[in-house]
């Protein structure tokens, strides 16, 4: 029961999430979404570190802002 209570409450926080990147530019968009995977990738590169986390989370955020000059 605890685990279902959960997932449910992990889904809906999910999709308020994701509603509330249908106001964003594109460059918002990307920079939230390096954020995001940058966060992930220091996470599992540092075993769960708060430090990597943070610090691949803004460099995931930086290098999402910056995609949109590379790729024009």
């Amino acid at each position: 029961m605890r685990k279902s209570r959960i997932l449910v409450i992990t889904l809906l926080f999910s999709s308020l999430a994701l509603g509330g990147c249908a106001g964003m530019t594109k460059r918002q968009q990307q920079t939230a979404t390096g954020a995001a995977i940058g966060g992930v990738a220091g996470a599992v590169l540092t075993h769960g570190s708060v430090i990597g986390t943070v610090g691949g989370a803004a460099i995931g955020g930086i290098i999402g802002h910056e995609i949109d000059r590379i790729t024009k």
